[in-house]
């Protein structure tokens, strides 16, 4: 027991960042809107919706030709990499290494496991719901598995989120923490935006990965603060 409250040593108060009630929030509110468009979906009570939204990035005349001019496209198809497994594997694995040569191995733990949780969850729900990809427009990139939830959407937000979140508890500065909340959140809206563009998404699909993606990074930071709560709680004993 004792080396597990160990894990969340080295790791800076937040109070705006990590009070209980405020996590809270966000678990219950990413977890509410999740299965709301998950109802939604496995009535096909949003398919209409759906359609009308994926059609909107899509010439009237041909729906197989995205709008804009062909540098935007490739520009996008760039940036949806932001969200694949490669590159996030990449990222990830270089961070953790940094924790580790700096002696974090709490926080090198702590992201480790949400990241790999997370990814499994991801994982079975697409499973589960076996959601098929678009139709009613070509789709500009490759895939391989199920629509719903978007695997990149909810990677992007988990990774990123969770990623931000561990900097700012390591940072004394507040314009850095707004810095980098800001820009992991801008990254996570960039990639889910870029798989609704590229037809391999509906937008359903990106909205649910979002909100399972801030649920699960805000669920595992509660579970830290929870940890570190007590751990004040039983050195104040």
């Amino acid at each position: 027991m004792n080396r597990l409250f160990q894990l969340v040593r080295g790791m800076r108060e937040m109070r705006f960042a990590t009070v209980p009630v405020l996590l809270v929030a966000v678990v219950a509110s990413g977890v509410y809107v999740f299965l709301a468009i998950a109802d939604e979906v496995s009535e096909n009570e949003i398919a209409r919706i759906d359609s009308a939204l994926l059609l909107m990035f899509r010439d009237p005349t041909d729906s197989a030709r995205p709008l804009g001019p062909g540098w935007l496209v490739e520009t996008i198809t760039e940036i949806t990499a932001l969200g694949g497994y490669p590159l996030l594997v990449v990222l990830v694995a270089a961070v953790l290494g940094f924790l580790l040569v700096i002696g974090r191995y709490g926080p090198a733990l702590f992201v480790f496991l949400s990241i790999v949780s997370g990814t499994a969850l991801s994982q079975l729900l697409k499973m589960l719901y076996d959601r098929p990809r678009p139709d009613i427009v070509d789709h500009l990139v490759q895939t391989h598995t199920a629509s719903f939830p978007s695997g990149h959407a909810t990677m992007s937000a988990l990774v990123y989120l969770t990623l931000a979140t561990l900097i700012v508890r390591l940072v004394d500065s507040l314009a850095a923490r707004v810095y980098v909340i800001c820009v992991a959140v801008l990254l996570t809206i960039m990639v889910g935006f870029s798989r609704v563009y590229l037809g391999v998404h509906w937008p359903s699909d990106v909205a649910a990965g979002w909100a399972l993606g801030a649920a699960w990074a805000s669920l595992t930071w509660l579970v830290v603060s929870g940890l570190r709560a007590f751990n004040r709680s039983r050195e104040a004993a």
